[in-house]
């Protein structure tokens, strides 16, 4: 599998987790230059720094294919096509909570940040529990907080695509211990064998999606996107198919966040019967 690892140069924690995974792990600057910038590389896990903000690098997918097929042809360019993207970013939060999370980039309505309009990207929903789960391990001693996010910003790209963060503020943006932990996670996700999980699609709750957190730590059920209560207006039929083919992995169950589904429980209880797709509220999955 071919990995791009995406950095932004305006993002100063996207720069501390660039600057942990050169000097962690052997990469060799290459002789090439993408955005004017080095590429670095790995075996198969290269990583570009962009002049754009990382929500904004819309087809960065494609834009790397066409920039290895430009220069070593066809049969070379192939094989340096990513199968899979990783945007190393900032999260801002007015909460300001120390914390590191990882989420699937997609827009359940407008584009206000990013991507297209109800459009959703493809989420590797066992490689965004596998980062969850090592987060959790190397950060026990830290007190930064642990988060798989809902589906939210864009940008829109075709090929499987996460984001991992630093959270929530300058300060964190900056913490050397949190850009280790970061590079220390996409590495291990990369080089060791992903686990097989069940894989869901979760509705309802809040933003930071801390009932299907329970329900990944109890259970062997992987989320891929996950669509927030404050979203649910938006929520149609065709949206929630979408998120069924655009989950990298074949979705096994719809779970409800039943409170967090709010005013909304009898529209998206009959959305789901009409496409006869089996669900469970996440208290059934948990104890």
């Amino acid at each position: 599998m071919q990995t791009a690892i995406i950095i932004s140069k305006k993002d100063p924690a996207g720069l501390n987790i660039k600057e942990n995974l050169l000097k962690l792990f052997p990469f060799k600057e290459t002789d090439e230059k993408f955005d004017n910038n080095s590429v670095y590389q790995l075996n198969n896990i290269k990583i570009y720094t962009t002049e754009k903000e990382s929500i904004y690098c819309e087809n960065i997918d494609k834009k790397i294919s066409s920039f290895w097929d430009g220069r070593m042809g066809v049969e070379g360019g192939q094989t340096n096509h990513p199968d899979l993207i990783i945007f190393a970013t900032k999260h801002q939060s007015e909460s300001r909570i120390n914390s590191l999370s990882v989420h699937a980039p997609g827009n359940w309505s407008k584009a206000e940040f990013g991507g297209k309009d109800n459009q959703l990207c493809v989420a590797p929903a066992s490689l965004l529990k596998t980062a969850l789960l090592k987060l959790e391990e190397l950060a026990q001693s830290t007190d930064f907080k642990i988060i798989q996010e809902c589906t939210h910003h864009g940008p829109y790209l075709e090929k499987p695509c996460m984001f991992i963060e630093i959270g929530s503020d300058l300060e964190q943006w900056h913490n050397k211990e949190a850009g280790k932990l970061i590079a220390k996670t996409i590495m291990f996700i990369l080089t060791a064998k992903t686990p097989e999980y069940k894989t869901a699609v979760g509705i309802g709750g809040l933003h930071h999606t801390p009932i299907f957190k329970k329900v990944m730590l109890s259970t062997n059920y992987a989320f891929g996107h996950v669509c927030p209560k404050y979203n649910l207006e938006n929520l149609n039929k065709k949206m929630i198919q979408q998120a069924i083919i655009k989950t990298q992995e074949k979705v096994d169950l719809i779970v409800l966040d039943w409170k967090g589904l709010g005013q909304h429980k009898e529209k998206v209880v009959n959305i789901l019967n009409e496409l006869n797709l089996k669900y469970k509220k996440a208290k059934e999955l948990y104890k």
